[in-house]
């Protein structure tokens, strides 16, 4: 599947903006990211296990709120992370 990484997780994929991801579930696909580019999950998933309040994943252009969301080698996944500030 290809997953779109945002700017500022770039640092972590070589400054890829697409990469291919693996996995059946949006946690076993993220797994398969930190394998690859260590540390991006934590910038992504908090301490509990949930996705980090300024992150938004997408999965065909729905979002996500969990991380059991099946996953399909099709699929294109889009994570975004929001921007704060005044």
């Amino acid at each position: 599947m290809k997953v779109y990484i945002p700017t500022p997780l770039r640092s972590y994929t070589k400054q890829q903006g697409e990469v291919d991801g693996h996995g059946s579930t949006v946690a076993e696909m993220l797994a398969d990211l930190d394998c690859r580019f260590p540390g991006m999950r934590f910038r992504m998933i908090d301490e509990q296990g949930g996705i980090r309040q300024h992150m938004r994943i997408f999965v065909n252009g729905e979002e996500v709120k969990g991380l059991d969301v099946p996953l399909v080698a099709v699929d294109e996944v889009h994570i975004l992370q929001a921007l704060s500030g005044g």
